[in-house]
């Protein structure tokens, strides 16, 4: 037995000073969902004891305060931040999120296996707990162009590295209900791990050849009912509330005294305007007590429920031997939380990080841009009658409608209709300079003038553009290839703003307030032109993913989801 542990048991036992002990707190027990009086002893970032300890180093008298678990978010896309890992760390440790459950294939997508040795390298000295579930879909599908391919060989290296603890979310659901040789193979390597699922709208014998395959959770489910079967039949249900998806509301029912064990708070995507004026996990938390959600099940959806799922041993809960990641609240209705700790150590209070970053520039994965040159002329779309497929958008979804509309035709191509939201969508392939170029038509941005690009295109990254006329949609294109990724808007043949993010094309080396004001200036300027959307570079992101229903644009061409096809 190691001197640390017998050191702690010690501490437990009363007959060693702690490190630090927390004295009139009121506790948030996860485990009987109670609320107890008591004191809590640490020791060597270890909880020793809960009940009466005095003797400490140090004292903090919380006066009535409550004591938390440091929140854990079990599915999230840090790259979706735009924040490189040390910033995201001083975003979401400062809302009380000590642990993080991601599978980085947004990045690995573009860069491969040095993208996780960056950000793994990154998060070494971080007071954040970074689990890795290794990308099992890069690339997502064959229906677009990834700057990677992770195979089974490069799932087994990263098997060995440190904290990989399973599998990520199995997007590509088709592959393993028709028994995919290379989908299974990945699936048969991580078999004795966690894996997690991806399988939007599956139910019936479907979810039933999903799951035999040993996926058992999900964060897709948008409606009650889907949730609920998917419960049944065994799945973990993660309730998504992030950015663009926003899912709470709907499945919050699901959670009752039979079922609460089953459910955890995830935010799967969340920018960085978001996580620095709303939050992080916290803010998912304390959304659901509004909604009704009683405040200590609420934490439980958030940490232990969550710790356990993972199997992530000693964590999510204020116990005997447990991790000292903590959090004090003044109140627990609207969790306001007052200080963080990791491992014992205060790292966050009143909302601010008390931690430095060191720069961290090892394997840092940049100049990822590489577009094959072309004219305007070749953004040009050929009508095949007076009809067209058109994606529309789902306002606060990140689903689509598959849509067949009436098109203004010149010359023999099809034109944008501002009066009817129809506004030309193009994807053009930015990892080997193919010269892909996908052309499509998308309902419900509500721009009027210009157009918009961006290089965060889930889940292969490829450059999106969306526009009034091709004329801008080209300038566009040209600034994200001139910034080596980022976001812009264009109007009337002029850039108008950009944010450039050098880190994949998906993350940004600056500040997250400097990240966060300059994506908020951009939000406006395409609010002035007409842009109706809370978040349009949000939704622009996932028109290209083809893992969604219904209708999807990649370089390749329309993805017909439903169907799992190119369509003309």
């Amino acid at each position: 037995m190691s001197d640390s542990i017998v050191d702690l048991i010690s501490v437990a036992k009363g007959d060693a000073p702690a490190d630090l002990v927390f004295t009139n707190a009121k506790i948030v027990n996860v485990f009987s969902g109670e609320i107890e009086s008591g004191n809590v002893a640490v020791y060597k970032g270890r909880i020793a004891g809960v009940g009466d300890y005095n003797k400490a180093k140090k004292v903090i008298d919380l006066k009535g305060k409550y004591l938390a678990p440091g929140l854990i978010n079990g599915h999230t896309h840090i790259e979706s931040s735009m924040l490189d890992i040390g910033q995201y760390a001083k975003a979401v440790v400062s809302r009380g999120t000590t642990a993080v459950v991601t599978d980085l294939h947004e990045l690995t997508n573009v860069c491969g296996l040095d993208a996780i040795r960056y950000i793994l390298g990154g998060a070494e000295k971080l007071p954040l707990d970074l689990f890795l579930m290794a990308p099992s879909c890069v690339p997502a599908t064959n229906m677009e162009t990834s700057g990677a391919n992770i195979t089974s060989t490069e799932l087994r290296r990263i098997m060995r590295l440190k904290n990989v603890i399973g599998l990520g979310e199995m997007m590509n659901f088709p592959g393993v209900i028709y028994r995919d040789g290379n989908v299974l193979d990945k699936i048969k390597l991580y078999q004795d791990k966690i894996i997690d699922g991806h399988s939007p709208g599956l139910s019936g014998k479907d979810l039933n050849a999903y799951m035999s395959a040993g996926i058992y959770s999900d964060h897709e489910c948008v409606s009650l009912a889907e949730a609920a079967e998917k419960l049944k039949r065994g799945m973990h249900i993660m309730i998504r509330e992030g950015s663009s998806e926003k899912n709470l509301k709907e499945l919050l029912p699901l959670v009752t005294d039979k079922t609460y064990k089953r459910c955890m708070f995830v935010v799967d995507d969340r920018s960085c305007s978001d996580l620095l004026n709303d939050g992080d996990i916290d803010a998912v938390v304390r959304k659901a007590i509004r909604l009704g959600l009683e405040p200590v099940r609420a934490i439980q959806l958030a940490t232990i429920n969550t710790a356990e799922y993972f199997g992530l041993k000693k964590t999510g809960a204020i116990a005997p031997g447990y991790m000292a990641n903590l959090i004090t609240l003044n109140n627990l209705s609207d969790l306001d939380i007052d200080m963080v700790f990791y491992k014992g150590k205060p790292v966050a209070g009143n909302g601010k990080a008390l931690f430095d970053i060191k720069p961290y520039e090892i394997n840092r994965p940049t100049d990822s841009v590489r577009i094959k040159p072309f004219k305007v002329t070749d953004l040009k779309l050929k009508a095949k009658g007076d009809t067209g497929l058109v994606i529309e958008i789902v306002p606060g979804q990140i689903v689509t409608k598959k849509k067949t509309e009436k098109v203004q035709v010149k010359d023999g191509c099809v034109c944008t209709d501002t009066e009817r939201d129809i506004l030309k969508l193009v994807v053009v392939e930015r990892h080997h300079a193919s010269g892909n170029i996908g052309k499509g038509l998308i309902k419900g941005l509500g721009l009027k003038r210009g157009a918009l690009a961006t290089s965060v295109g889930h889940d292969s990254h490829n450059v999106i553009a969306a526009g009034t006329n091709d004329e801008d949609i080209y300038i566009a294109i040209k600034e994200i290839e001139r910034l080596q990724g980022g976001l812009t808007v264009v109007a009337d043949g002029k850039v108008l703003g950009s944010l450039q993010l050098s880190i994949g094309g998906l993350m940004s080396v600056e500040p997250l307030e400097t990240v966060s004001d300059k994506l908020q200036s951009l939000k406006n300027i395409a609010a002035e032109l007409g842009a109706t959307l809370p978040d349009t570079f949000a939704t622009l992101s996932f028109m290209a993913l083809p893992v969604i229903p219904e209708l999807r644009l990649t370089d390749l061409g329309l993805v017909d989801v439903t169907e799992f096809k190119l369509v003309e």
